[in-house]
């Protein structure tokens, strides 16, 4: 087996939340109060939807703000896996991957190097450009098609990464360990801050799922 490798779950889909628009003859991200279900294919329209997208939307009188899921893993650290990443724009390529204590960094005289992370505030390689970034891996639907297939939600909000690793402990302890076997839920939920201005900004929760199912 290759040394260095990374092993991720298998991905059937992607989560989002927000859209691409186009202004000025460039697409940009806009933020969004809604959960988007895609695949992994992209067209010149932006992703393709996937199937369980509008499936789950007609509950939700169009939108679609909650979405049912169970985890791969009973470890948490297995279901989120968070580092500060720093990127290249220009081919989107990790170049250093830190975990506050310590990081792999590309380009050096050796390749890789792995060096002191003081993380993304003060670091002065990063040049404020590093962020959180974290992948939480879930399971949506009865996996008929793929058992083990899952949908990834990719973050670099501090208050989602914040919000999913706590519910992921708290989860484990009041489970017992069992978190694969708990009937959950993401759902959107937004607040208001003194450095968003008084504007909503929303993040990612997971709570127990309260009955609601797939048909």
């Amino acid at each position: 087996m290759l040394k260095g490798l990374a092993i991720t779950p298998p991905v059937v889909g992607r989560i989002s939340i927000g859209r691409v628009v186009e202004r000025n003859g460039k697409r940009l991200p806009e933020k969004d109060d809604q959960f988007t279900l895609t695949s992994q294919v992209q067209n010149r329209d932006g992703w393709v939807l996937h199937p369980l997208d509008e499936l789950l939307r007609r509950d939700g009188g169009g939108k679609l703000r909650s979405i049912p899921v169970r985890l791969l893993f009973n470890d948490p650290v297995l279901n989120l896996r968070a580092d500060y990443t720093l990127f290249d724009r220009s081919t989107g390529r990790p170049v250093c991957v830190g975990n506050g204590e310590t990081c792999r960094r590309a380009g050096g005289a050796d390749g890789i190097e792995t060096l002191p992370c003081v993380g993304p505030d003060v670091c002065p390689f990063a040049d404020g450009e590093c962020k959180a970034y974290a992948r939480f891996n879930v399971v949506i639907g009865d996996g008929e098609e793929d058992a083990l297939g899952s949908f990834v939600l990719r973050t670099t909000s501090f208050n989602t990464i914040r919000t999913l690793a706590a519910r992921l402990q708290y989860f484990s302890a009041v489970s017992g360990g069992r978190l694969a076997c708990m009937p959950l839920e993401l759902k959107l939920r937004g607040k208001s801050t003194t450095m968003s201005h008084r504007t909503p900004i929303f993040y990612v929760d997971l709570v127990v799922r309260s009955g609601r199912t797939l048909e």
